[in-house]
């Protein structure tokens, strides 16, 4: 019986690793909302290519966002004004938060019906939900994938 070969990540370019970093992502993003679509009557998405283009769009936005949230907070962290810290920590939380209902907005706009979140405050609870729920997918596949031996 032949046995597929697959390099180990160190071995690879870090194109690649950057392409198989977000694959994952992705596909856990994808499995995520699915299990809503699936299991909750607040989350409707049309198809599985819908929820696929979704996942795709959520991972851009997300990444996207986290790098606003680290240019605002490296500009405040290197200002020496009495209130830069203060203000670092406002902007983050106004980012990560307000970012929140950005993104669904986007969702509306660019998938209209497709994608429904439904619920208590026009959706966004449900929509804030599968977002935590796929971070805190997405952290632990990566810690276990860090700390696996099959991976190591």
């Amino acid at each position: 019986m032949a046995y597929i070969e697959v390099a180990a990540v160190e071995d690879l370019s870090p194109r690649r690793n950057l392409f198989l970093r977000y694959f994952t992502l992705i596909l856990i993003d994808l499995v995520v909302l699915n299990l809503f679509d699936e299991h909750s009557q607040y989350v409707i998405v049309e198809s599985f290519t819908v929820s696929l283009a979704v996942a795709v769009f959520l991972q851009v936005l997300l990444k996207l966002t986290l790098k606003l949230e680290y240019a605002v907070a490296d500009y405040f962290s290197s200002q020496s004004w009495r209130a830069s810290r203060f203000l670092r920590v406002i902007g983050t939380i106004l980012i990560l938060f307000g970012s929140k209902f950005v993104i669904l907005g986007l969702i509306n706009v660019t998938f209209g019906d497709q994608v429904v979140f439904a619920g208590p405050i026009n959706g966004v609870i449900a929509f804030i939900a599968v977002i935590a729920t796929m971070l805190v997918a997405e952290k632990l596949v990566i810690r276990f994938c860090r700390r696996s031996a099959v991976f190591a």
